[in-house]
């Protein structure tokens, strides 16, 4: 027989009382299933059309200046012309301006590292450059003529994003630019290590088409820097 007690108590309901943590852990699957998707689109992104690149030393001021970040063009050159007198471009400088890569670097190491560089999170490989392009293959590049101008093919350049009060070059050179290779300078050019610091290596102090990734084609980051990266006067042809 029931109590007056046990008649006035209510039974409960188990439907109203889930089991603790299980919507937790069932949001939590999907807040990280959103965020894996948005890591791999962002990863596939830079790997094949954009990448993002923080620049981490001052040799091409005032064009890029040190933390910014700028959205490299993949593309640029996958569909016709390659690098152009004037384009400022990102390349791989291993084994040109670079030694040959470690076969012993931990590759865990390495894929996160370039993960995040992938992201513009983190500062590039140390055998990633930001450069412009000042001859390509057949050129003569030289320096300098009497006003103290860099010639490529016998015509001066006109090098208008030079860092004030800096010179075309204090380093005098004559060199003919292999086919299928680019010679680059920085636009700080007393403070970039560039293809006149490696005219005593492989390739003379060019850089292999094949190494570059691509062309900084936009400043996305800080926000009072975003635009159009410019480029160069051309010059040269002949």
């Amino acid at each position: 027989m029931e109590t007056e007690e046990q008649h006035d108590t209510p039974e409960r309901d188990r439907s109203f009382f889930p089991v603790p943590g299980k919507k937790d852990r069932s949001r939590s699957v999907r807040l990280g299933l959103s965020v894996g998707s948005v890591l791999v689109a962002l990863l596939l992104t830079s790997a094949f059309i954009v990448q993002p690149f923080l620049i981490p030393s001052s040799s091409m001021d005032p064009t890029l200046r040190v933390g910014d970040r700028v959205l490299v063009n993949k593309l640029a050159y996958r569909f016709g012309d390659g690098p152009q007198r004037g384009d400022v471009v990102v390349f791989d400088g291993t084994n040109s301006f670079s030694g040959e890569a470690d076969p012993d670097a931990n590759p865990v190491t390495t894929a996160l590292r370039k993960a995040g560089a992938a992201t513009g999170l983190v500062p590039p490989s140390e055998t990633d450059y930001v450069k412009r392009v000042i001859g390509v293959g057949g050129d003569r590049v030289r320096c300098c003529d009497r006003r103290g101008r860099i010639e490529v093919n016998g015509r001066p350049v006109d090098e208008d994003y030079l860092h004030p009060g800096n010179a075309p070059s204090a380093v005098p050179f004559d060199i003919r630019v292999p086919e299928g290779r680019l010679w680059v300078m920085g636009d700080y050019r007393s403070r970039s290590s560039d293809s006149r610091d490696h005219l005593g290596d492989p390739g003379g102090g060019t850089v292999p088409v094949e190494r570059v990734i691509g062309r900084a084609d936009w400043i996305g980051w800080p926000l009072s820097r975003i635009g159009s990266v410019p480029a160069g006067a051309g010059g040269g042809d002949g």
